[in-house]
This record gives structure tokens, C-alpha cells and sequence, in this order.
């Protein structure tokens, strides 16, 4: 795969772009016979050393948050709760320092 055609971009770049697809180009690529570029850096993937990894638990609790403040984190879509627990964790983060790995 050549470089010339990657493209950097920012997630909200991305999502600006999603579903422009150049579905001519690759009708007359496929029309042709072109084959996509196989990449040999892809390959299997190593199973032997994987490792299952739970992620922390929640608790479960009630909380008072203004309407137009839940209003604004839902209007974002599924994960509102995420990323209010983001937002969340970040302050705290700010506040204590980053909490440190267990060893």
C-alpha cells in the first residue's frame, strides 16, 4: 500500500466524511479485475498470548443532574452515561493526580 493515499484526520474530520464512499472508482476497479493490495504486515493474529481483561465495575447509584445538562449528554447519542462518567473521572483526575496501576 502506497502512502500517497493515506489521509490524517481527527475522528470529527472523519465522521464530516462518513459514507462518501467512491463507489464508481471501485465498480471500475472491480470491472477490471483489480485485486485490493494485500498488506504483508497483516497477518494472523497471535491467540497465545492474549489475556482476558474485565473491565472495572460500576456502581450503581441515583444522582440529581440538571435537565439541560442530561438534555446535552444524551443529544450525543448511546454512551451518554460514559461519558459523563469521562467527564467525571477527568475532574477528579485534575484534582488528585492520575490514579496510579495496581501492582
Amino acid at each position: 500500500m502506497s502512502g500517497e493515499n493515506i489521509t490524517r484526520m481527527s475522528l470529527a474530520e472523519a465522521n464530516l466524511h462518513k459514507g462518501e464512499t467512491d463507489w464508481e472508482w471501485l465498480e471500475k476497479q472491480d470491472a477490471a479485475g483489480v485485486e485490493p493490495e494485500v498488506d504483508p504486515e497483516e497477518g494472523e493474529v497471535d491467540w497465545s498470548q492474549a489475556r482476558i481483561v474485565m473491565p472495572p465495575s460500576k456502581q450503581i447509584i441515583s444522582v440529581r443532574i440538571d435537565r439541560d445538562v442530561l438534555q446535552f449528554f444524551k443529544s450525543q447519542g448511546r454512551g451518554y452515561q460514559t461519558r459523563i462518567n469521562a467527564v467525571l473521572r477527568s475532574y477528579m483526575e485534575a484534582k488528585q493526580g492520575p490514579a496510579r496501576p495496581k501492582s
